[in-house]
């Protein structure tokens, strides 16, 4: 089996350092049940192919097991050496498992970079739903998918179509969920795996179903399949994703739902949108930015108000801006108001031409998803790069983490979080970014004050020239 990923960014060789594998070098790494060997096709500047071929080995993967009666001749005679299956997820998991979890030490800034990025798999196996079930687990996702259906034989054209398709995906995403999107829909749409199904499987669902899989539209069957439509595994995963909560289609994923929970008793979501966009009309704002917008809760808002000309929201989640699309189409506003609404796929931590020259940003609950290493170049990015004349931004008091009885001690609220900060820490943040890139702010609490731990959330509004605020 065939899995090969292309991407065309100049240094397109850049592939190497993610991947962790030099393009100059073909290597072969020996696994449970073959080989796996990668190499370059192509590596240059210009455009750069990395290919993994996994050589399973049938014979010795059927001595290990014990079978008796009509079943032997099947452990012999099968398609597992050649169709992108189970194999596949696992020689991923450990042959580019860096590159998977979305590590590089040496390139930090290339692991977090959405690419143009094209995965092409030979004879891959769409059983019970043919192409269209292949469309619908893959362009949710912001994939163009391309298919191409095999013959059972060539000679043999009355024999009719196998269930086997080379596809190729494209799109520009990280890496890392491009692989993990494989990691778990190559088994979903072969319908099998070639071990056996545990507890443990759930973890590994989640896992690399975070950021994607809670809001998938197909969920329930990717669980089902994943899973091997064992009840019980399906029914924790599905509760950990929150399908079974009549509100689940509407939440920002499960982490971003039991986050909004945990707030919930100090009414804290709905006070800080609330909060942020009267900062924003005080502003005297015109055109605003709404940066890590989500599904587009605060874009809602924004909409709303005839007093913004124009609305832009940017996230690093192709899904995340459908499902905010959706909401805002669901909305009961005249379309001269929708129509002033874009969505652009971007992260923040990259210059972006189409974020300058606007009036105002908004950073709701955004920068602790940020890897410390990275807020720098969130800073030149945003302050340094677009500089509008005035940012919003908020983000979590670590301090008053001891007021929520449901959050085990030094947990942060969300599993995403890479920090959360103590009042102290975000005012020296702030002062920071002032002094390196002129501007001034003011803090302030969010939420009911406690008298020893402060509020819940803590905004900054920054200034520049003569916005008031």
């Amino acid at each position: 089996m065939l899995l090969t990923i292309t991407t065309t960014r100049p240094p397109a060789t850049d592939l190497g350092w993610l991947l962790h594998k030099h393009p100059e070098k073909a290597q072969s790494f020996a696994l449970a049940f073959g080989t796996a060997h990668v190499f370059y096709p192509e590596a240059a500047d210009e455009r750069c192919t990395a290919a993994l071929v996994l050589d399973v080995d049938p014979v010795g993967l059927a001595r290990q097991q014990r079978h008796t009666g009509n079943e032997l001749l099947a452990q012999y005679v099968n398609d597992r050496p050649y169709v992108a299956s189970s194999f596949l997820s696992v020689a991923i998991a450990q042959v580019l498992g860096s590159a998977l979890a979305g590590t590089c030490r040496g390139r930090p800034d290339l692991a977090e970079a959405p690419l143009p990025l094209v995965a092409r798999v030979t004879a891959l196996p769409c059983r019970r739903g043919g192409e269209p079930f292949l469309r619908k687990l893959f362009e949710p996702l912001g994939y163009a998918v391309t298919a191409t259906r095999h013959p059972l034989d060539p000679q043999f054209p009355e024999w009719g179509e196998s269930p086997y398709f080379t596809v190729e995906l494209a799109a520009t995403v990280r890496l890392a969920d491009l692989l993990s999107h494989l990691y778990v829909l190559v088994p979903v749409l072969d319908d099998e795996k070639h071990y056996w199904v545990s507890t443990d499987e759930v973890e590994k669902l989640l896992r690399h179903g975070d950021g994607w899989l809670a809001a998938h539209p197909e969920k329930e069957a990717i669980a089902a399949r994943y899973l091997r439509r064992q009840g019980k595994l399906v029914k924790s995963a599905l509760a950990h994703l929150g399908a079974e909560d009549p509100d689940a289609d509407d939440a920002a994923g499960a982490q971003d739902l039991a986050e909004e929970r945990l707030e919930a008793k100090v009414s804290l979501h709905e006070r800080r949108l609330a909060t942020v966009l009267s900062v924003l009309q005080a502003t005297g704002a015109k055109r605003v930015l709404d940066l890590g917008c989500g599904e587009g809760k605060l874009l809602r808002l924004l909409a709303a108000d005839p007093r913004f000309t124009e609305v832009v929201g940017v996230d690093v989640s192709v899904r995340s801006l459908e499902i905010a699309r959706q909401r805002l189409d669901r909305t009961r506003l005249p379309d001269s108001l929708k129509d002033r609404v874009k969505l652009l796929h971007g992260a923040l931590t990259y210059r972006d031409a189409r974020l300058t020259g606007f009036d105002a940003a908004a950073v709701v609950e955004v920068i602790e998803h940020l890897d410390p290493p990275r807020l720098g170049a969130f800073e030149r990015a945003l302050f340094g790069a677009a500089r509008p004349r005035a940012v919003v931004l908020t983000t979590p008091n670590r301090e008053y983490n001891v007021r929520f009885e449901s959050l085990p001690a030094g947990r942060f609220r969300h599993a995403d979080h890479r920090f959360e900060w103590t009042r102290a820490e975000f005012a020296a943040w702030c002062e920071g970014v002032c002094a390196a890139f002129g501007y001034t702010v003011r803090t302030d609490p969010l939420g009911d004050v406690d008298t020893d731990v402060g509020a819940p959330s803590q905004m900054a509004v920054f200034t520049r020239g003569s916005t008031a605020c």
